[in-house]
């Protein structure tokens, strides 16, 4: 196993998990307002739908797909229109009645879309994941390694951002927190529209 090419990719992970973005918010909005068991599914669920995104990656590496740059940034553009709606519901309604609704399963299938959605995600595994194939003599074997350590990081980052959450929601008040989230989320889409809008001028 190439161990330099391995501790690169989970610095890359790691960081690209902490980093706020929509799954982020998403997941402390969760723990917040329905609890760290609502927000663990959330977690799973958006964990799910990156695995769906390794899936789509390994497809295009094992069939030698040469995907077109503007498909890429038209999924980009859609995942951005799905967060964006969710920053302006959460930005509209109270958090607390709309998460109300659902039960954890509706959490799984909000962070599932959420995951799957990522633009972030969408362009990391497309273009970056292909460069760290190499750390083993085998395909499917790198792809296995990859996969399980992308699942064992992505749980243990969101279970912090969870914990974190719950603290920050006695102390601050899961109102703020859902204002802030929506915003976080708001401002994150309209980000990636402007950029994959400029990529497809």
């Amino acid at each position: 196993m190439n161990t330099a090419l391995t501790l690169t990719y989970a610095i890359t992970v790691l960081l690209l998990i902490a980093t706020p973005g929509p799954v982020v918010a998403l997941v402390v909005n969760t723990a917040s307002h329905a609890g760290n068991r609502q927000a663990a599914a959330t977690a799973l669920g958006s964990n799910a739908g990156s695995l769906v995104l390794i899936g789509v990656a390994a497809w295009l590496i094992v069939g030698s797909v040469t995907l077109d740059p503007r498909l890429l940034t038209a999924l980009s553009l859609l995942g951005c229109l799905y967060i964006a709606r969710m920053a302006w519901v959460l930005l509209l309604e109270h958090a607390s009645v709309a998460l109300a609704r659902g039960t954890g399963r509706g959490g799984w299938r909000r962070g599932f879309m959420v995951g799957v959605c990522n633009p972030k995600d969408i362009v990391f595994f497309v273009a970056f994941f292909p460069q760290f194939l190499h750390i083993t003599s085998s395909l499917q074997a790198s792809l296995a390694v990859l996969s399980l350590m992308w699942v064992i990081i992505d749980l243990w980052v969101l279970g912090i951002w969870i914990l974190f959450a719950g603290l920050l929601a006695r102390r601050a008040g899961s109102r703020w927190i859902s204002r802030c989230s929506g915003v976080a989320l708001l401002l994150i889409a309209v980000a990636g529209l402007v950029y994959n809008l400029h990529q497809l001028a």
